[in-house]
């Protein structure tokens, strides 16, 4: 380890070696208008990250954290695509890393503090092997520690991979891209001195417990990580200034409390979401107007005064909501729509609900629903990405969609927004696993889900549906996979505690975690994590994966009820696919002189012709007859001419020595005069010049 300080330039360096490659981070030279700004690299990486802070906007009750995260394809040596060669708008990569960087931070902030904060992560440097994400996380985190902004972390990133090798599989800290081609473990995991806040995982149906393992192996990094930030806040951190907290005064607690908790006791156990928010909303309504009313027809200073007192009170009620909430799961079990801590609502379903879709199905839990459709595509149909990683191409994507009305709302209506990019994300990392290979099932796939109808883990709720739609659309799947969300409840000294399955959508805003699970019988297939309280111990995660388990196990025994395997066949429109092995040095003849002979095959046949370097060629349309038709053409036309071989052709010329045959497209054979059957005089298929006659000739030396 080293340690650098330069009086002349303000510049605080700090050097180690963290799993087996260099780790640098820096500040007091970049960025110094910013509230403050490190540089770190990792490897050949580097990462800028800077924080600034504002006073709060008039009348906001709620904290305005921005997270930007960005990739300059300079970073890596290359252009950005598209006709205007600048970055635009976030990528997916870009967005599922925001959050990533959010997650874990956004609660490690006062109560009641609601300044203006941006943290904002630019990619300078980019190797190729340590990808910026995790590193992204991190640097974000040491920023906000030299800042004077109260942040009360700091908190730290890494990768934990597992690659198997001849001594038994193996974790990896922070694996390089490289290995993680290896890996059947994609774990991304946050965390500060008292534990885990933050948690994505993508797996290979890996058991509970290897995952379990990943995690605790994942805290020892960033236990180490963290010591590298308290040693840079020791020698250039900033003193904390908190400011203002926007709480309500003690008086207007007090107020509220007498004069709406116990109807609101009453009203927090109404089964029915709506019937539910709708008397509560009354209740609040009706305790605003009559106690906390606005005087308008006093002075200036009454009027400011009775607009504060009712702004703390809106913000007392919510407090007392949350608290009766919490209180009656944990000291008397009883959760709003009258469940027991581990029971999952209602489950039902169908498939096959759309006539013209490759497979659908409608997914039900309680009051969350999905209406999941795949479709079936060819190589072409596959999503191009391009990033500062090599391009390369996804044969499989879900994307999740959640329109207002799910909720009851009415909202405008845009592109989609980070939360369902996220939650897409997740469900397609969980049904990833579960997928058949390339060489097996050569398709594109593309999954939809919808939410028509949301309270709480819709994303879950996706997966499961989405399993379903599978199935229904004859993708041989190797196992049912299904996901559930666990949440945690304590008491106001945070000792007692309680885990319930399936919470709804008042049980994720007022509980301290939205713990999902995705899997198998087998094994985790996906796992995200967010974190309202302070952490999660190691223990404490075991027996969130042995109740998450047991919610998944019931859920998959109903969707096998619903579906039990995967159908024998595709649907009948969709189209038809089957692979081709050809001579690489064939794929100039199949393709033709400007791609003549490849196009004249798709329109002949009505079909789709992929090519690839290797000489794999897929031939994908509607109706065997076409498929077969084109298959022959193209196995005739790539075929290698073996002696020995009988052959099937037509004339194509006749000389006094014999006859030039067509044994495939540019390749034709002579078959001498002597090897003519006596009396014949002419050789083809079918009908030339009206006689019919011989219908095969044997290739000799």
């Amino acid at each position: 380890m080293a340690t650098l300080y330069s009086p002349t330039t303000g510049l605080v360096r700090i050097e180690r070696e963290f799993a087996g490659r260099p780790l640098v981070i820096e500040t007091g030279v970049v960025a110094k208008q910013a509230n403050a700004c490190v540089m770190l690299t990792y490897g050949g990486t580097t990462v800028l990250a800077a924080v600034v802070r504002a006073n709060p906007r008039e009348g906001i009750d709620f904290f305005p954290l921005t997270v930007d995260y960005r990739e300059k394809a300079s970073a890596a040596g290359k252009f950005p695509g598209g006709f205007r060669k600048r970055e635009g708008a976030p990528s997916e990569k870009e967005v599922l890393t925001m959050r990533m960087i959010d997650r874990p931070i956004r609660p490690l902030f006062p109560d009641g503090f609601l300044d203006e904060v941006l943290v904002q992560v630019f990619v300078m440097s980019h190797d190729g092997e340590n990808d910026s994400d995790v590193l992204a996380g991190f640097a974000a985190s040491a920023a906000l520690a030299l800042s004077d902004i109260p942040f009360e972390g700091p908190t730290a990133t890494v990768r934990v991979g597992r690659i198997h090798t001849d001594n038994g599989p193996q974790y990896v800290m922070n694996p390089t891209v490289t290995q993680m081609e290896y890996s059947d473990l994609d774990v991304v995991v946050a965390g500060h001195k008292d534990g885990l806040n933050m948690i994505e995982v993508g797996a290979a149906e890996v058991p509970d417990d290897d995952v379990h393992g990943a995690l605790a192996f994942g805290y020892e990094g960033i236990k180490e990580l963290l010591s590298v930030i308290d040693e840079l806040a020791r020698k250039a951190g900033k003193p904390k200034v908190q400011g203002e907290l926007h709480l309500p005064s003690e008086e207007v607690t007090a107020k509220v409390k007498k004069v709406a908790e116990a109807e609101l006791l009453t009203l927090r156990q109404i089964k029915g979401k709506k019937e539910r928010n709708d008397k509560i909303s009354e209740l609040f309504k009706k305790v605003l107007d009559t106690h906390f009313a606005v005087n308008m027809t006093g002075t200036p200073e009454q009027a400011a005064a009775t607009t504060k007192a009712r702004t703390q009170a809106k913000a007392a009620l919510a407090r007392l909501d949350e608290k009766l909430t919490r209180r009656l799961i944990v000291e008397k079990g009883i959760r709003a729509d009258g469940r027991k801590a581990a029971e999952i609502r209602p489950l039902t379903g169908a498939v096959g609900l759309f006539a013209k879709t490759h497979g659908s199905a409608l997914f039900t839990r309680g009051e969350t629903q999905s209406i999941c459709s795949v479709t079936l595509g060819t190589g072409k149909d596959e999503q191009i990405i391009d990033g500062l990683l090599p391009e390369y191409s996804k044969k499989f994507t879900l994307h999740y969609n959640f329109p207002p009305f799910s909720t009851g709302e009415v909202k405008r209506i845009t592109g989609p927004g980070r939360r369902e990019i996220g939650h897409g994300a997740l469900a397609e990392r969980s049904l990833l696993a579960i997928m058949p290979s390339p060489e097996e099932f050569p398709y594109t796939i593309r999954v939809v889900s919808d939410i028509t109808e949301s309270n709480g883990s819709s994303s879950m709720a996706s997966v499961c549906g989405g399993c379903l739609a599978l199935m229904d659309a004859g993708v041989p799947i190797r196992n049912t996979c299904a996901g559930i969300s666990v949440g945690r409840f304590a008491d106001d000294n945070d000792k007692n505690e309680l885990f319930v399955t399936d919470i709804i959508g008042e049980e994720d805003f007022y509980g301290d975690m939205d713990f999902k699970v995705s899997g198998t019988r087998d094994g985790i297939t996906g796992i995200q994590l967010d974190l309202k309280t302070r952490g999660l111990s190691i223990e404490q995660i075991k027996r969130i994966f042995a109740q998450a388990r047991q919610g998944r196990m019931e859920i998959i025994e109903v969707m096998e009820q619903i579906i039990a395997k995967p159908r024998a066949e595709i649907a009948p429109h969709a189209p038809r696919m089957i692979t081709l092995k050809i001579d690489p040095e064939k794929i100039g003849k199949l393709i033709g002189p400007g791609g003549k002979m490849i196009r004249g095959l798709q329109e002949k046949w009505a079909v789709s012709i992929d090519v690839e370097d290797d000489g794999t060629v897929q031939v994908a349309g509607v109706g065997a007859d076409s498929i077969n038709g084109a298959r022959s053409e193209i196995e005739a036309l790539c075929e290698e001419i073996k002696v020995g071989t009988v052959y099937a052709g037509k004339v194509v010329s006749m000389k006094d020595f014999g006859a030039f045959i067509e044994l495939a497209p540019g390749t034709d054979g002579m078959c001498h005069i002597s090897e003519l059957d006596p009396g014949v005089s002419c050789i083809c298929i079918g009908i030339y010049v009206g006689i019919r006659c011989l219908t095969g000739f044997r290739v000799d030396e």
